[in-house]
């Protein structure tokens, strides 16, 4: 009878694994080999507005508020607009001084710190907002590909969010986890004609549309607004497109102390995502590919559990061996199978540039950031409304 049990579970863990796992494979190959949709410099410029929320960081905001100031799109079709929420009085003057337009709060959330500015911003002015992070740094021609975008009949767009820094194997496994993110939730998906997902940061939006998503007390009260943005397209039957070639450069975590804040954020935002498929205004969004695609994607392990629970396995297969007992179904040659399609998976996501003896050596951190993800895990709270900070301070360009 507990054979029974345990093979009746083991078997359940193995199809969420293998199902899991099938997906991302397609669509880490359409990402990979599928045509991607190209964007120009169009004459017709539509006025952007670059809203940079940012949250104690004062020792990074104003090289980013400068590069933004300096972006290469025509001066009269952008401005810059600082949310500052707890800077320095000192940080606010030389943020004027660059100029940027500042509107300073005191809200402690990032969603919150995005509908100010909205509010305050008359809605005419503007045709599209593109939401930057306090660290982020836009790539040459990013506008103009967005305003490309936008003028193709597009109401929401996901840039080419890549690393900025590299400069510790943890950053540098950040960084590769961000591109394979890419791959797998970004590009791949809008290939095959499904809705990229948000990242947070390096996306656009119809002023209209992000004004009243923003006005929305969901997303007022929800720490990880990115969600929520996703389900507000999603019910509104707006996909969001991605745009690979419009690069914004992000700082990646350095250390694997941070890491585990940051991952506790996304963990928190991840399970409260999943569960507001099951709230009462979502009984009336349409059950289209794109909700079922969403839904399925967000019910996926995090790469590092995913990493994880496939370690288990094959502490749990070794032992099958040593002791000639079966523990695990079905048979040892599935389990394998499935993690060498796992792997071919993230092969196929990772850039080439990424194959080398730095990445060789960052690798051996992987088991240390197994242990920031289970630390992560416990400290998960339920219903948390404050606001993790991650600090940043990186200010050189990735090579």
């Amino acid at each position: 009878m507990i054979y029974s049990v345990i093979y009746f579970f083991t078997f359940i863990i193995f199809i969420y694994l293998f199902a899991s796992t099938c997906y991302l494979f397609v669509i880490a190959v359409a990402g990979k080999f599928g045509r991607k949709k190209e964007f120009q410099v169009n004459p017709v410029k539509k006025k952007i507005l670059v809203l940079i929320p940012s949250y104690k960081e004062d020792n990074i905001i104003l090289d980013t508020a400068r590069s933004a100031a300096n972006h290469n799109y025509p001066k009269d079709f952008f401005k810059v607009f600082v949310v500052a929420d707890k800077l320095q009085p000192s940080t606010v003057e030389k943020l004027r001084q660059i100029p940027v337009d500042v509107l300073q709060v005191d809200v402690n959330m990032k969603s919150r710190s995005i509908n100010n500015a909205l509010t305050a911003i008359d809605e005419n002015e503007f045709d599209i907002v593109m939401i930057l992070d306090a660290d982020n740094i836009m790539s040459d021609g990013c506008l103009e590909k967005v305003n490309d975008a936008f003028n193709k009949g597009y109401l929401s767009v996901q840039c080419h969010r890549t690393a900025k820094n590299k400069n510790t194997p943890v950053a540098l496994l950040d960084a590769i986890s961000e591109e394979i993110n890419i791959n797998l939730f970004r590009r791949g998906p809008a290939i095959i004609g499904l809705s990229a997902a948000p990242i947070g940061s390096g996306m656009a939006f119809d002023f209209h549309l992000i004004k009243n998503i923003f006005s929305s007390d969901e997303i007022l009260n929800n720490p990880g607004e990115d969600r929520e943005i996703d389900i507000q397209l999603m019910k509104r039957k707006i996909k969001m497109e991605f745009i690979d070639d419009a690069y914004v450069l992000d700082e990646k975590v350095a250390n694997a102390a941070v890491f585990e804040k940051q991952r506790i954020r996304w963990l928190e935002a991840q399970v409260n995502h999943v569960r507001r498929f099951f709230h009462a205004d979502m009984k009336s969004t349409p059950k289209t590919s794109v909700y079922y695609n969403k839904f399925f994607q967000n019910l996926l392990l995090p790469r590092v559990l995913f990493l994880l629970v496939f370690a288990f396995i094959f502490f749990l297969l070794i032992l099958q061996w040593i002791f000639t007992v079966e523990i695990l179904y079905p048979p040892a040659v599935w389990w394998i199978g499935c993690f060498v399609l796992y792997a071919l998976t993230l092969f196929i996501s990772i850039p080439k540039a990424h194959y080398n003896g730095n990445t060789i050596k960052a690798l051996l951190q992987v088991p240390v950031l197994m242990l920031s993800m289970i630390k992560a895990v416990l400290q998960m709270k339920k219903s948390r409304k404050e606001f993790l900070h991650t600090p940043k301070s990186f200010t050189e360009k990735a090579d």
